[in-house]
């Protein structure tokens, strides 16, 4: 059995996977993704049509088990997006639950249903393979190859070693003092890292367990975090849900008060939720770092200081470091100077498929060159400011980043949502625009109160200058705003 999860070779009774009314054991899942794997043994790679469902997670696993590299295939991908990954990653085969309709560019592959594994782990009469069916594999060994979001051009495959899988949640057990004794609540996608290596592969890892709700709601949340759930993942926009309910929500608040850890990621938590939050239920959320490339970078510790609208520190065995615009690193931790992200540990990819050339291009010295830009405080703690493609702006000389006016523009009452771009200008180099949601379409905060709001919080050279009014701002399937896709 894989040493990813000693819990499932010492065949644990506890409870490991909770999807809606089917569930798993540690040994009833050694017994589900084992089959599973015996069956997909010596295939070059597979693909996992990546539903929230049991069937996936035991799909996952089932190719850790088997040593083949997994594809998490996105469900909500676009025909030509999907054509690409399939031709690209060339599985020979697919796992899906057994009610799933495979789109075209899957349908001609032959198809393995993972419901059927599941349904038979613990059955006496189904025949399981032995614990040392399967090989022993390199910690450099692929384990999976996940999609980015190719905001850039066609979406990338990083190649994600075992390696990284166990240095990320080895790390993430100290930051966060996670055990088996942690039952972990989200209702995050498993086509990307936050909701299927954390979520799932994270709890199977510790000895834990995760329950999954399927779709996101503010009464599942207080249904599982009031019936022994100690964590909570999420997403931003999944947290200003939950900020906006709580105001009304008594057993909410209650529920999110007796968690353990409650955890944010994939994009910047609003300062303003934080502060609802924390007022409501006297916990603070914590923010962690990471990009598909590099798995975790950084966190806020359990035991640390919580400080709202930062990422915490670099995790065990993570380098950071700051680099200036021409690629020269700085320690001027002043809580002030922007820098491009760079890192180097165990937690890295090792390269993307098929593209030799956007592999070396990410790297330089040993280093993954993020594209996200930060500042560091005299504490060691980041606090990421904007990409450098889009975040980045250099209005009258100053080189400003998008997401502190963000935080900002969100503590306004008159706005429920914000994003910030830079727009050419002739005189500054770049204007500084405000894209707002209005809390109250009827009566939206006029730009020029929202400038002086800005203008008082943080500087006059950071004020928008153009501010444009939208009924929603659009965002990906992980609640990510998709700054490309605003123009004026």
């Amino acid at each position: 059995m894989s040493p990813l999860f000693p819990a499932l070779a010492a065949r644990s009774e506890r409870p490991a996977l909770r999807f809606g009314d089917r569930a798993l054991t540690h040994a009833e899942l050694a017994d589900a993704a084992g089959s599973l794997a015996a069956r997909i043994a010596g295939e070059r790679r597979i693909a996992v049509w990546a539903t929230p469902t049991l069937g996936t997670a035991v799909g996952v696993v089932a190719a850790l088990l088997a040593g083949v590299p997994a594809v998490p295939v996105n469900p909500r991908s676009g025909e030509r997006e999907l054509a690409h990954i399939v031709a690209d990653s060339a599985p020979t085969l697919v796992v899906a639950e057994p009610d799933a309709t495979l789109p075209p560019a899957l349908a001609g592959l032959a198809r393995v249903d993972a419901g059927t594994a599941a349904a038979g782990a613990g059955d006496p009469a189904t025949e399981h393979p032995r614990d040392d069916a399967f090989p022993e594999l390199s910690p450099e060994a692929p384990a999976l190859i996940v999609y980015t979001s190719g905001t850039t051009g066609p979406p990338k495959g990083a190649v994600v070693p075992r390696r990284a899988i166990a240095a990320t949640l080895d790390a993430l057990e100290d930051a966060w003092q996670w055990t088996a004794d942690d039952v972990l609540v989200h209702a995050l996608p498993l086509f990307h890292v936050h909701g299927l290596i954390l979520g799932i592969l994270g709890p199977l890892r510790r000895g834990g367990s995760v329950r999954h709700l399927g779709r996101f709601d503010t009464e599942g949340v207080t249904r599982e975090l009031s019936s022994g759930a100690t964590m909570l993942f999420g997403v931003p926009t999944m947290y200003h849900r939950i900020a906006e309910a709580l105001a009304d929500d008594a057993a909410l608040a209650k529920a999110l008060a007796g968690a353990r850890l409650l955890v944010s990621g994939s994009a910047a938590l609003p300062v303003h939720d934080h502060e609802r939050i924390a007022a409501a239920t006297g916990r603070r959320v914590i923010e962690r770092y990471g990009m598909t490339e590099t798995l975790m970078n950084t966190s806020v510790r359990a035991d640390g200081e919580p400080r709202a609208g930062t990422v915490g520190v670099p995790l065990g065995g993570v380098e950071l470091r700051l680099v200036d615009e021409s690629g020269v690193a700085f320690e001027a931790y002043d809580g002030e100077t922007v820098g491009e992200i760079q890192v180097r540990g165990p937690n890295l990819f090792t390269e993307y498929l098929n593209r030799p050339d956007a592999t070396e291009a990410a790297f330089t010295d040993g280093w993954f060159r993020t594209g996200d830009m930060a500042i560091r405080d005299p504490g060691g703690y980041v606090r990421i400011v904007g990409r450098k493609a889009t975040d980045l702006i250099k209005s009258g000389g100053y080189k400003i980043g998008a997401g502190e006016i963000e935080n900002v523009l969100l503590e306004h009452p008159g706005v429920r949502e914000a994003a910030v771009t830079g727009e050419p200008d002739a005189d500054l180099g770049e204007r500084i625009v405000a894209w707002i949601v209005p809390a109250h379409a009827e009566a939206p905060p006029s730009a020029e109160e929202l400038a002086n709001h800005v203008a008082a919080q943080l500087a006059a050279h950071k004020r928008p200058r153009t501010v444009r009014y939208l009924d929603a701002l659009p965002r990906n399937d992980m609640g990510k705003i998709m700054k490309r896709a605003l123009h004026g």
